[in-house]
């Protein structure tokens, strides 16, 4: 029987084991994808600690994932073995659901989440629903790609539904993993752009992704400096700090929204000033895999890229631990090989 190394957990709080286990066989309406790359989130901690109810061990994490297609199941049509293709954080849907039939697959009541539900994305192979699956394009290389699974799908995808429009100024609170994604994708999307992070040292980073204007949260108070503009029509709130959250609401201009997808814990609102101005706070989920495919091909048209730290998949403890630090820039990535 073939063979294959992958990464698991075998139980809450474990450590990454590199075992052999049997390349999986895809059953009907799944495909199988030969892994050439995949990202290492912090959502994959839930795994690491337990921390989501109801996993299975012990279990291969990742939901950043780019491969190809290496055999496809009974019932299948439409994907071929040899395809490009990416998978992330959505697991698929069942299209049966009052929420499915809405339109509203990301609500989906079988919650299928990759590398949590079923195996991800630590291994040479893995299988994934035809539901959960994003074509890749042919000339985004698949360390680029990975990342853009999750980090890249979360950020482009609440931006292109936020309801701004191009020229409408646009504020990118954080300048990790998520937002320096975001500021990108928020210039070429045609906002103007302000990136929103602390330290004088950060500005040349933001410029670079393409901001217009950017404001040190150190020295500045963020929120008055975006009233100079006339307010942001959206802030999207990639940090991972209630307190940073709430320092820039003031900078919401009328009917503007502070659209959070950075998971704080908790963070302090004004209603005063929601109702005062008919403002708003939202709530992003990253999107579907046709999501991540609409991801993909913009970052391919117009440049948007990630910026990773590499590392071997027998490396995956550092790896990790690297990207839990908080120090790295600004994604890892486990490359898989050929």
């Amino acid at each position: 029987m073939a063979t294959m190394r992958a990464v698991q957990i075998a139980r809450p709080n474990g450590p990454f084991e590199i075992v052999e286990r049997p390349i999986p066989e895809p059953g009907a309406g799944w495909l199988r994808i030969k892994v050439h790359a995949c990202g290492v989130c912090h959502s994959d901690s839930l795994v690491k600690e337990g921390a989501f109810p109801g996993i299975p061990y012990p279990r291969v994490p990742g939901h950043e994932v780019a491969g190809v297609i290496d055999a496809v199941g009974a019932g299948v049509s439409g994907w071929l073995p040899g395809q490009r293709v990416g998978v992330g954080w959505n697991g698929g849907y069942c299209g049966q659901c009052d929420p499915c039939r809405r339109g509203e697959l990301f609500a989906c009541v079988t919650n299928q989440v990759t590398g949590i539900s079923f195996d991800g994305g630590y291994a040479e192979y893995m299988i994934a629903p035809v539901s959960a699956v994003a074509r890749m394009p042919a000339d985004l290389p698949p360390i680029d790609a990975a990342p853009l699974m999750c980090a890249g799908i979360t950020t482009f995808n609440a931006l292109r539904n936020s309801g701004a429009r191009p020229g409408d100024v646009v504020a990118i609170l954080g300048l990790g993993g998520l937002g320096h994604l975001g500021v990108q994708y928020a210039a070429k999307m045609g906002f103007h752009t302000v990136g929103i992070a602390r330290g004088k040292d950060k500005e040349p980073l933001a410029c670079q992704l393409g901001a217009a204007l950017y404001i040190d949260s150190q020295a500045q108070d963020p929120a008055a400096e975006l009233l100079k503009l006339g307010g942001a029509k959206v802030i999207l709130a990639t940090a991972t700090s209630g307190n940073a959250m709430s320092a820039v609401q003031g900078g919401l201009a009328v009917n503007g929204t502070l659209l959070v997808v950075g998971a704080a814990p908790s963070m302090q609102v004004s209603p005063l000033w929601l109702l005062s101005g008919c403002r708003s706070v939202k709530g992003w989920y990253s999107g579907t895999s046709i999501d991540s495919q609409d991801a993909l091909a913009f970052s391919s048209r117009t440049g948007v890229r990630s910026m990773n730290e590499v590392f071997p998949l027998e490396r995956v403890s550092e790896a990790y631990d690297r990207m839990m630090s908080g120090k790295a820039r600004f994604r890892v990535v486990l490359d898989i090989g050929r």
